[in-house]
């Protein structure tokens, strides 16, 4: 028999398979409202891991700006000619500072250089603001030339760019300059000059520099100390909830010297002390010694931040302990277990709610209103300790608990079930935050597909009563492929029906790590990639913002045949957006064939006739969008005819499709 004539039978007696198949019948009750769904539903959760503070949505240019990294304090930087290290400049927690003195030869230079975040990201027509604190110590003028320079040019002139800053003070002083880059450059650096060699009196003059800064002018809102653009407006275009932050593990630190203490990360900037972040050490094959906390995205910019976005804020703050990860068993390396040692730690949470929503006449509220925000932040919630389990967190999350509830009973209280998405450890933690009275439970789950596939139904037999949950870290990844790509996506899309289906119990929920440099990463897959001129929003944002974007109001019940536990198939849930009068039904095929459905809306006669439907194709099962192609898969939106109260239609392969429904 012709092979031929074989090949177009079988594809013709697929066809009349695919045609013959029974449709799923999705039946959504719209006579019924469930649970409302939170505001803070779908949100954010920020740590400065992957180089996403300094380095990334920070944005400063400039590395090691008060020459305060440890042990090289020139970290970051080259120096060449007479230049000295100081210790007893202007600002008490940051005293490093460089003095550049005459080179003692007309043709040799003093100066120094910045290499930046794996270099300087410049973008053409683009402006600049260099700023600097500077002084003539034994007095009259000296001349600063500041220049953008191109390493490995290969033509005459490094530099391409150059102003030139007058300082005429004895006594330190900010200077400002604005410059224009004439070109687009992901790897420049930042070169200066000692110019004149002569000062007033007629000696050599000396130049000290401290706190050496470099803005793109254009950050997120203008802020002189921003966030840089591109990268908020990523984050704003989620539309999340809530917003989490500092971490993560950076809030425990390596150890407890090492944590990350808010009250450092207030007040003026050039004040702020430095940190080593938790980051630095941890992977051997992912080294990052050069990885520091500058402080200058602080807790009053990540309060900023949240309300820019219209998202509640959540703060993380410690509970007496080092990471336990890093640290196991080690009673010794965490702070005692008793109230008195507790103290200073329990304080910490205490002001932290002063310095969000406190009158501008408290000791903390006047902090914030002199850094201009004279209004309180209306913080709701708080996370006391990170990932900690056992009884070495219990017994000290005890105290906290008792003092949040007689200093602020007002603010909702988040505890922790560890790092497990079950087992002992967690079902312990559960039975903890339950005694102790917690009102949120953050749980975390970093798993493989499997895991994905054998938790789809999750949440639907949780207890009614107790704390609520928080799904405040977790991500899908495919076995031996620990990396961001569409065939991990397509189920977080599926697993994410639970956590809607069970908006009664989940009132939270958010992906982690959410940001990570192309050249700086430590941990993946990761929400958002970017490198110094380009963002990548990966096709787990999108799901990620199909759900966040087309919440709803209420969960609207659902039937339809239930995926046997651990297969792929067809998951779904629904809801009912009271503001646009429309259901909205998400509707996840994870098998490899397409699959007929029939959505039913039953208690209404018609619907309108035309529906919209947005899709996420994610049948390419090893893509994802990247820094060089950030379009490859995006959703899709297109009309669907209706008939009568019903939608027929066919869901591709590995598609994450969401109707919109209107109601006559």
């Amino acid at each position: 028999m012709n092979k031929k004539f074989v090949t177009l039978v079988v594809a013709l007696l697929g066809v009349v398979t695919l045609w013959a198949a029974e449709p799923v019948q999705i039946t959504i009750n719209t006579k019924a409202r469930g649970a409302a769904i939170q505001p803070t539903m779908w949100g954010l959760f920020f740590e400065d891991i992957n180089y996403a503070a300094d380095g990334g949505v920070y944005a400063e240019l400039v590395k090691n700006r008060s020459f305060e990294f440890r042990p090289d304090h020139y970290m970051g930087w080259s120096v060449f000619g007479n230049v000295e290290l100081r210790n007893d400049g202007p600002f008490e927690r940051n005293p490093h500072y460089v003095r550049l003195g005459s080179s003692g030869h007309s043709a040799k230079w003093t100066g120094l250089q910045n290499e930046g975040f794996f270099g300087i990201g410049l973008k053409r027509d683009a402006e600049y603001r260099f700023s600097v604190w500077a002084r003539v110590p034994e007095g009259g003028k000296a001349m600063l030339l500041v220049q953008f320079i191109d390493q490995s040019s290969q033509g005459e002139h490094q530099e391409f760019a150059q102003q030139r800053l007058m300082v005429d003070s004895r006594e330190w002083k900010k200077y400002e300059v604005v410059m224009r880059s004439p070109l687009t450059i992901d790897n420049a650096q930042l070169r200066l000059f000692l110019t004149n060699e002569r000062g007033a009196t007629g000696t050599d003059v000396t130049l000290d520099l401290e706190h050496i800064s470099l803005f793109p002018v254009d950050t997120w809102m203008g802020e002189k100390n921003g966030l840089r653009r591109d990268l908020v407006q990523a984050l704003y275009d989620l539309r999340p909830g809530v917003f989490r932050f500092p971490g993560g593990c950076i809030v425990e630190g390596a150890d407890i010297e090492t944590r990350y203490q808010w009250k450092n990360t207030v007040g003026a900037v050039e004040n702020r002390p430095l940190n080593e972040n938790r980051w630095e050490y941890t992977f051997n094959y992912r080294f990052a010694p050069d990885y520091f906390q500058s402080g200058g995205l602080g807790f009053y910019e990540y309060f900023l931040l949240a309300e820019q976005l219209g998202a509640e804020p959540l703060p993380v703050l410690n509970v007496g302990m080092a990471c336990q990860f890093q640290n196991w068993e080690q009673e010794s390396a965490h702070v005692p277990a008793t109230a008195e040692e507790l103290k200073p730690f329990i304080d910490d949470c205490i002001d932290l709610v002063e310095f969000a929503n406190g009158d501008v006449t408290t000791t903390w509220g006047k902090v914030r209103a002199e850094m201009g925000h004279p209004e309180p932040f209306n913080m709701k919630y708080l996370a006391i300790g990170n990932e900690q389990w056992g009884e070495f967190y219990f017994e000290r999350l005890k105290f906290f608990v008792e003092a949040m509830r007689k200093a602020h009973p007002e603010i909702v209280i988040i505890g922790s079930s560890g790092p497990d998405s079950e087992g002992e450890n967690f079902d312990l933690g559960w039975a903890a935050m339950r005694e102790q009275g917690a009102d949120l439970v953050d749980e975390h789950y970093y798993r493989p597909v499997d895991w994905f596939q054998k938790s789809m139904y999750r949440y639907d037999d949780y207890p009614r009563t107790g704390p609520k949950v928080f799904a405040g870290e977790y991500a899908c990844h495919d076995a031996g492929k620990k990396w961001n790509h569409a065939g991990a996506s397509i189920y977080e899309a599926a697993f994410m029906t639970t956590l809607e289906r069970n908006a009664d119990i989940v009132h939270m929920t958010a992906y982690a790590p959410l940001f990570a440099h192309v050249k700086g990463w430590q941990w993946r897959p990761d929400l958002i990639w970017f490198d110094n001129l380009r963002v990548a929003r990966s096709v787990s944002y999108y799901v990620q913002q199909m759900y966040a974007r087309n919440r709803g109001t209420h969960v609207v019940p659902l039937q339809m045949q239930r995926t046997p536990v651990g297969e792929d198939g067809l998951f779904a849930s629904a809801t009912w957006d009271a503001t646009a009068e429309e259901w909205i039904v998400k509707v996840v095929n994870t098998s490899v064939d397409p699959l007929p459905v029939h959505i039913v809306l039953d208690g209404v006669c018609t619907v309108d006739d035309v529906a919209q439907v947005t899709t996420l194709d994610c049948s390419d099962y090893d893509l994802d969008n990247t820094v060089e192609s950030p379009n490859t898969i995006l959703p899709q939106q297109s009309p669907v005819a209706t008939s009568g109260n019903a939608v027929e239609t066919t869901i591709p392969a590995k598609t994450f499709a969401l109707y919109r429904i209107g109601a006559k």
